[in-house]
């Protein structure tokens, strides 16, 4: 009998170790590497998880992509942009549509999603330029304005059926946020989703440490292969974005054209800011600002920055030579 009460006892101590060491694995899960390619980029997403979670993330890019991709002609905002009137809006283009004009309120028209017939017709959207002459600006400038449409009962209104909309400019940040509440909801804590650049972070890194993420230099390089790195900034939650005009240009005539428009003289923009970095509780949001200030500048950027709970910037300037002039808000801090 005392025999075994022994053996009974070992089996229990071997199961009480073994819930232990299944435990302390779950606890402690690996961490998961899945890349690939969408929207024309590339993503790159670490998450701390027991499994690969590739399949269902790949799941939640193609119905984002059936909604706010203009390369998808079935897509929601395709469908818009055709005027179909049987398109009824999903929750993610209504969330984008709302969150930009809220940042189109607040730059004082700077971003603007109604920008897309300016962006084709200079050659950076999703059909081909024609040759750009004031005629050609001032009659597309009649059906820019995000004012000018409304939402009523699902559906968009426009004033004018030229009008189209571009989310390239917010859509890219919004699908990393989109990726992370996904990974959020499967009790995650720890994950980092990057898109062509654009960041949303939370937890800790494989390290224990807040995430590490680079400002790449802003050397003129269509490929991005120079890859030069200004700074290194430790982002321990929200989102970051990077907008410049150092990758997407061309040249016609002698004059270099950058894919920046600014939807208020539709024009392509003329400053001294090289690239904008922005941090923001949302990676869509911080992506939006991005954009706007690039069109802005660095003097009225930094003036929305400060009166913007929430947002913090980091900004690259031409400055003398070959030297660049950094300016950066109170709250942007980087790895020493």
């Amino acid at each position: 009998m005392k025999k075994r009460n022994i053996s009974l006892i070992a089996v229990l101590l071997l199961f009480i170790l073994a819930i232990s060491i299944n435990k302390k694995q779950t606890d402690n899960s690996v961490y998961q590497r899945n890349e690939g390619l969408i929207f024309g980029t590339v993503y790159h997403i670490t998450y701390q998880y027991e499994k690969d979670l590739h399949i269902d993330i790949k799941d939640e890019f193609k119905r984002f992509d059936n909604s706010l991709s203009t390369f998808n002609k079935s897509s929601v905002i395709s469908k818009i942009n055709q005027n179909d009137t049987s398109v009824v809006l999903d929750k993610w283009f209504t969330y984008v549509f709302n969150s930009g004009l809220d940042v189109y309120k607040n730059t004082e028209g700077a971003f603007d999603m109604s920008v897309a017939p300016l962006v084709n017709a200079w050659g950076f959207g999703f059909k081909k330029s024609d040759s750009v002459t004031p005629h050609m600006i001032d009659s597309i400038m009649e059906f820019v304005g995000i004012e000018k449409v409304v939402i009523e009962n699902g559906k968009i209104i426009k004033s004018d059926s030229r009008m189209m909309f571009d989310a390239s400019a917010i859509a890219k940040g919004y699908a990393c946020d989109v990726i992370g509440d996904m990974l959020a909801s499967k009790g995650i804590e720890n994950y980092m989703v990057e898109i062509g650049g654009e960041v949303r972070a939370e937890g800790k890194n494989p390290s224990g440490k807040c995430w590490r993420i680079a400002i790449n230099k802003p050397i003129e390089d269509k490929s991005g292969a120079t890859g030069e790195i200004e700074e290194i900034i430790s982002l321990c939650g929200g989102g970051l974005a990077t907008s410049g005009n150092y990758r997407n240009f061309y040249y016609k005539d002698g004059k270099r054209y950058a894919h920046t428009i600014d939807p208020r003289t539709g024009y392509p923009i003329e400053h001294t800011l090289l690239s904008a970095t922005v941090k923001a509780p949302e990676c869509m949001i911080a992506d939006a600002y991005a954009t706007a200030f690039m069109v802005l500048g660095p003097e009225k950027s930094m003036e929305i920055v400060e009166n913007t709970p929430g947002i913090e910037a980091f900004f690259i300037c031409t400055g003398n030579g070959d030297e660049n002039i950094i300016i950066r808000s109170s709250g942007f801090d980087t790895v020493e």
